[in-house]
């Protein structure tokens, strides 16, 4: 089986389209299709649907997509370490980060790895643990923040930060007065939560569960700005990391009766290959890990 055909069966059906998978391969579309069309003889088996201009996987074609797609990310990674034994540095860190921490811790860390680190590039991606996760199970990512409890057998990952979720109310809310706020009491308030996926949520949802309680949620937002908005003006109040309201008179933070905290790992593909740039950031990331928490 040809790898090059492999790709660009994989392409196609990831964007649905010869035209699209044309375009980004730079390739010409008769030497797309003539090239699946080949895989298919090979195989003997019809792989796409073509109909009305739309393409989509055959069942064959969606079992054959998996193994491509396995295929294709080791021999990426081959050549990448091929070339690394030759000294050819890509220079390029692709790594996720949840939007509160993306904010919160970030920013100092990242800025501070590109001084110590100036021939290399950062791009990073923003979304939910869940979302980031599977991006970096289908090698779109090489690095990504998870939290702990989540790390499937794909994956490994190394704890960076351990913090404890907050209670967060308007300063004249009655949770104000408190030491701590028992489970039950917070969750009897309206809530503005992060949506499903983030492990803003998946905290709330875990607790609610273990307690056989529910979440009285009347905002929905990944926007930190507003949920702090939302919680200062005392519409509702919210659960978040003290980094993210530290600088933040109007709000007040209070830990659960029931202490919450949160392991965030960085994780990386289990049979991956990750770049000296890639190796570099991890234990750039976790020597300023443990840093803080000597601090602490």
């Amino acid at each position: 089986m040809d790898l090059k055909h492999l790709r660009y069966f994989k392409t196609v059906a990831d964007l649905q389209s010869f035209t699209r998978a044309a375009e980004q391969l730079h390739v010409a579309q008769p030497a797309i299709s003539m090239a699946i069309r080949k895989l298919e003889a090979e195989l003997e088996l019809t792989l796409l649907h073509r109909k009305d201009r739309q393409v989509g996987l055959t069942d064959e074609g969606e079992r054959l997509y998996h193994h491509a797609s396995r295929l294709l990310q080791a021999a990426d990674d081959a050549l990448l370490e091929m070339q690394e034994l030759k000294g050819l540095l890509r220079g390029e860190v692709r790594v996720g980060i949840p939007g509160m921490l993306g904010s919160y811790y970030f920013p100092p860390l990242l800025m501070a790895f590109r001084h110590r680190y100036p021939q290399l590039n950062l791009s990073v991606i923003d979304g939910g643990t869940g979302k980031l996760q599977q991006l970096l199970e289908e090698g779109e990512l090489d690095l990504a923040v998870i939290v702990e409890d989540t790390v499937p057998e794909t994956l490994q990952a190394e704890v960076f930060l351990r913090e404890q979720m907050m209670v967060t109310c308007a300063k004249d809310h009655p949770f104000a007065e408190l030491k701590s706020v028992p489970i039950d009491a917070f969750f009897a308030e309206e809530l503005a939560m992060f949506q499903p996926g983030y492990f803003h949520r998946k905290v709330v949802d875990r607790i609610a569960g273990a307690h056989q309680l529910e979440a009285n949620i009347s905002f929905e937002t990944n926007l930190i700005p507003l949920i702090k908005s939302i919680v200062r003006q005392g519409f509702a109040i919210s659960t978040l990391l003290q980094m993210v309201i530290a600088d933040e008179p109007g709000l007040v933070a209070r830990p659960f009766t029931e202490p919450v905290w949160l392991d965030l790992s960085i994780a990386w593909r289990r049979d991956g290959y990750l770049s000296r740039a890639n190796r570099a950031f991890l234990e750039f990331l976790l020597e300023q890990g443990k840093q803080n928490k000597g601090r602490a």
